[in-house]
């Protein structure tokens, strides 16, 4: 099949495209124009997701489409983001594709739901508007290099001298290694079965944030000491972010805003389609941490 990947050039598309190219003709799509990459089996297509000729363009010939597109470190991300899902389904549709694949976040719908979460379900909502059929995976924080949200929890390690453990810390999350989304997420592709579902993707351990943040710091041979601050709400731990990991604060800020969400998955239902061991979270760490150095 042509399978078109948006957002290729990001943590997990980059880990995405060799598992899709295996089995299938792949487009990467990126805002700016690449080289070809001798023997990666990619072919690559400039576009802006936000411009429906260039979109149109990449979906030639395409039956099944991943976006993996978002604007976090925009201060309008949200409605980038909606623009960008209104036309990659429409341009879909147009094209004939039979398949569009979303990774978006877990946690629960209602008024608690942080900026950014709620914005990836509103790119969900979006994707789904049209005759396509959508098949979504929905992901706790991606342990890997590169991955925003697990590269702060790790500056905060590497930075901080005594780390103030604010109420979030005790937020219940099931992180899962890059290594496996991008398994599940090149494992749905063109599966009928899995058209229009959602399925929820999470590792193989429920921690809290203050249990992944002492098990980095054991990994990295550190051991700060640790001081609980209740009052230290998430919107205060962003802009005390910006001290600790100026270049990356854009980003790190609506994600850290929605570390007060638990994210644990409700179902493995993934696992009944995609067949695989589960990274345990400590191997995942260690991976992701050799890999960003």
């Amino acid at each position: 099949m042509r399978v078109a990947v948006f957002g290729a050039t990001g943590t997990v598309g980059r880990a995405l495209l060799p598992a899709l190219v295996r089995e299938h003709e792949v487009v990467g799509v990126s805002r700016r124009p690449r080289r070809p990459e001798e023997g990666s089996g990619v072919l690559w297509v400039p576009a802006d997701v936000t411009d429906p000729k260039g979109v149109a363009a990449a979906l030639t010939g395409v039956e099944v489409a991943y976006h993996l597109v978002h604007s976090l470190g925009s201060r309008d991300f949200a409605e980038r983001d909606r623009t960008a899902a209104d036309v990659v389904a429409r341009e879909a549709e147009t094209a004939g594709v039979r398949q569009l694949v979303y990774l978006g976040g877990l946690g629960e719908e209602g008024a608690e739901l942080s900026p950014h979460l709620r914005s990836r379900r509103e790119t969900e909502r979006r994707l789904a508007g049209g005759s396509v059929p959508l098949t979504t995976l929905r992901a706790a924080m991606i342990v890997g290099a590169g991955s925003a949200a697990f590269e702060t929890i790790v500056a905060l390690v590497n930075r901080l001298p005594v780390m103030l453990l604010p109420r979030w810390t005790s937020t219940p999350t099931q992180p899962v290694a890059l290594a496996d989304v991008a398994r599940c997420l090149a494992g749905v592709c063109g599966r009928e079965e899995a058209f229009g579902e959602t399925y929820d993707l999470g590792g193989p351990e429920v921690m809290t944030y203050r249990e992944m943040i002492e098990r980095i710091a054991r990994i990295r041979g550190r051991r700060p000491p640790l001081l609980e601050v209740p009052v230290l709400t998430p919107r205060l731990s962003a802009l005390w972010l910006e001290l600790v990991n100026p270049r990356n604060a854009g980003v790190a800020r609506p994600l850290v805003e929605g570390l007060r969400n638990p994210t644990v998955a409700r179902d493995d239902g993934i696992r009944g389609l995609v067949r695989f061991e589960p990274t345990p979270f400590d191997e995942a760490a260690r991976a992701a941490l050799a890999g960003g150095r």
